[in-house]
């Protein structure tokens, strides 16, 4: 096959190609854990990511050889990037949520927050991919994943060198599984 640029555009990008910062994320269902109301969060989330899909393997041995089977779906966590603002109301909001989970000084839950079901330490997080249409009513995939809790907050490097920048954080967050609804499935 001789290479042609016009037939790489009509088959591998007919609708030139996905654009990674078209995109926003969601939190809902944490009020009560950190103050932030459902919606209020996606304009200082910077990064995400679309989750990893990943299914193990178990090696069963027959005669010398092992075969491969299906094993267990598995979920890593979910990183997104934060931008912080002086008055740290999401890193607080962050924090805040870990420590209802597990005080610093009992690492005990706080009083009146229950683990469990209807639980309100668990919340929802939705990454929403959009198309370079530049409308918000075209979504090109919806992540959504489902009982999250924040389970590391990284740190905020302070450096006298660092000029004209913002701080930032990450927050991974480990959560039960996620589902993906295509674009026929979001676009309104």
């Amino acid at each position: 096959m001789a290479f042609n640029i016009s037939e790489f555009r009509s088959k591998a990008l007919t609708s030139a190609g996905a654009r990674p910062n078209l995109f926003e994320v969601t939190l809902t269902g944490v009020t009560a854990v950190t103050g932030l109301t459902d919606g209020e969060f996606q304009f200082s989330c910077k990064a995400s990511a679309i989750p990893t899909s990943t299914i193990g393997v178990v090696e069963v041995p027959y005669f010398g050889r092992n075969i491969k089977v299906l094993g267990n779906k598995t979920f890593d966590n979910w990183s997104i990037t934060v931008i912080n603002d002086e008055d740290f109301k999401y890193r607080n909001a962050m924090e805040n949520w870990m420590a209802k989970m597990s005080t610093h000084v009992g690492n005990k839950v706080t009083v009146g927050q229950t683990f469990g079901s209807g639980d309100n330490l668990y919340g929802q997080g939705v990454v929403t991919h959009f198309s370079k249409a530049g409308t918000s009513d075209v979504k090109i995939a919806t992540y959504n994943f489902v009982n999250i809790f924040p389970v590391s907050i990284s740190e905020i490097a302070l450096e006298w060198g660092s000029n004209d920048t913002i701080e930032e954080f990450t927050v991974e967050f480990g959560y039960d599984y996620w589902t993906h609804a295509e674009a026929s499935d979001t676009t309104s």
